[in-house]
């Protein structure tokens, strides 16, 4: 009998206007992975392509539970990244067929009882909501063999209380017990003491102590003034560095002494070296989110988020809503001789957007051409950037009224049956929400989705844009502007038009001459005749 209706749902199935909700199966959601696009790009000139080497890959932030859902419980996983590296990363940097992103970010893994993890109860397990660790190992070995670097985010500076080692801390201090490993793995203070200011310590009666929680009562500040979580986080580092982890990006790295940026930086230049000593070519980048005197401390032990370019008020934005490209570009030198005096193989790491802040589509609309200058702007900048999943498509989200994160944080839109959900507290508007697919956009050669390709193909086919040594174009009397950049005897200039009406430039004083126009990428067109350069508005050039 079972087989008889097994059939007959088949059949059903296959009758044209028939769907499964029809028949109230309880079936297991199927959707086309990894179709081909049917707008590939195809116009780049590969013949100076060089594969990225640490120091200049485009990352790919992925908010792991609203990212693509492999099981159908509307929660993305580990699984659902796999099944989309054809999307990111098809192996093939010539197909036009991908983003063609050479690294990725995965938000925090870890067991953890939030949606969002950054509070974590095991470091060593993988939630089963997002996977298995064997799903992790297949994910590293497919990224491996298509040269995407893979990188984890690292939240050590607190945990869950359902942590077993705050239990075991709380435990020790219910039983009077110093001689406890755990009696001092947590910051704490005797109860009835005034916490110091700018910090926040929470109460537990049982334990008759005061614990330090500056972002939550429910996530503990560890204190690494103890040697055994020292040596706890750094054994956990390198159990996925062993396990094949290229890096990490650090969750609140000035915050592991609450407002003792000196001591936290000593913790960073200590716990760096270690990790290096592990592994020598570890890719680490610290979340420090403040201005570029804060900042600046941070750079002689690792890499930093851009933050004061970045956002709905930062120097990109600003730029591409008919800025002073010279500004930008000045600014640009400036700061990559700032943090190459500080540390020589420091990277400069651009982004607009990501899980903490605003979407970008918010501010930079896809229909006014700011989203694609602006995509311009940091993409076909020197170092590292980071693209924020669902950037690519436009999707929005901001935390608005309800002042939840879980509005940034929305569910990537594949429109092929993916069954990923938003998160748990979102609450923003879905009539506001892009009404446009991965699906829609990869059939439509001029999307947001496919310039966003085209752009990562160009910046690879012209390797010296990353790797080059910068130097600023200053062009009088007009917002356009640019950059040169040299490298391995080659040197291409890089000229942006933010404006809304064309303009034409004298290039003779960007020193070699230039005879080729290497691309062309924007809202319109470009012309070179001898030296001078007409670029359309909303339009970016690069030239040899």
């Amino acid at each position: 009998m079972k087989r008889i209706f097994c059939i007959l749902a088949v059949l059903l199935l296959t009758v044209p206007g028939c769907i499964a909700e029809d028949l109230d199966l309880d079936l297991p959601v199927q959707y086309p992975l990894n179709e081909k696009d049917e707008a590939t790009v195809n116009d780049v000139d590969f013949s100076r392509y060089m594969p990225a080497d640490d120091a200049n890959r485009v990352f790919y932030e992925i908010f792991v539970g609203s990212f693509s859902d492999s099981d159908g419980d509307g929660v993305g996983d580990l699984r659902g990244v796999i099944n989309r590296m054809d999307y990111l990363n098809d192996g093939d940097p010539q197909s036009g067929a991908s983003l063609g992103v050479e690294g990725i970010w995965l938000t925090p893994i870890f067991a953890s009882p939030s949606y969002h993890k950054y509070d974590i109860i095991d470091f060593y397990s993988v939630d089963p909501a997002f996977g298995t660790m064997d799903d992790l190992k297949e994910l590293v070995a497919l990224c491996h063999e298509r040269d995407v670097k893979l990188i984890l985010d690292l939240p050590i500076n607190h945990t869950s209380t359902q942590n077993r080692w705050f239990r075991n801390f709380l435990n020790a201090h219910a039983m009077n017990n110093p001689d406890n490993i755990y009696y001092d793995y947590y910051s704490w203070l005797p109860a009835g003491s005034k916490a110091p200011a700018g910090r926040h310590f929470a109460q537990n009666a049982q334990a008759k102590i005061l614990y330090e929680a500056n972002f939550s009562d429910s996530m503990p500040e560890l204190n690494y003034d103890n040697e055994a979580v020292r040596k706890a986080m750094l054994d956990m580092a390198k159990y996925y560095l062993d396990l094949g982890i290229d890096g990490f990006r650090f969750d609140a790295a000035k915050y592991i002494y609450m407002g003792d940026n000196p001591k936290s930086t000593q913790f960073w230049d200590w716990y760096v070296g270690e990790l290096k000593q592990i592994k020598p070519d570890v890719y680490t980048v610290a979340e420090v989110w403040d201005g570029d005197g804060v900042i600046d401390q941070y750079i002689p032990f690792t890499n930093c988020f851009n933050f004061p370019a970045s956002q709905a008020s930062g120097l990109i934005a600003e730029t591409a809503k008919a800025g002073n490209v010279n500004r930008f570009t000045a600014y640009v030198a400036q700061y990559l001789n700032k943090i190459h005096a500080l540390r020589p193989d420091a990277v400069n790491v651009f982004f607009i957007a990501n899980h903490d802040t605003d979407r970008s589509a918010g501010y930079l609309s896809v229909a006014s051409g700011q989203a694609k200058i602006a995509a311009n702007l940091y993409l076909l900048s020197p170092g590292s950037p980071f693209i924020y999943y669902g950037e690519e498509i436009g999707l929005r989200g901001s935390r608005g009224g309800a002042n939840t994160d879980a509005n940034r944080r929305l569910a990537m839109l594949w429109g092929d049956g993916d069954t990923v959900k938003d998160p748990i507290g979102t609450t923003y508007d879905a009539s506001k929400q892009t009404p446009y697919s991965v699906k829609d956009l990869k059939k439509t050669s001029d999307s947001l989705y496919t310039y966003y390709k085209r752009l990562i193909m160009i910046r690879k086919a012209n390797p010296e844009i990353a790797r080059g040594t910068y130097e600023a174009l200053s062009f009088p009397d007009t917002k356009a502007g640019g950059f040169t950049s040299a490298w391995e005897g080659n040197t291409v200039a890089v000229i942006h038009n933010t404006t809304g009406r064309a303009v034409t430039l004298d290039l003779a004083a960007a020193g070699a001459p230039y005879e080729t126009l290497s691309a062309v990428i924007g809202i319109g067109g470009a012309s070179l005749n001898g030296s001078m350069l007409t670029l359309d508005e909303q339009t970016s050039a690069v030239l040899r």
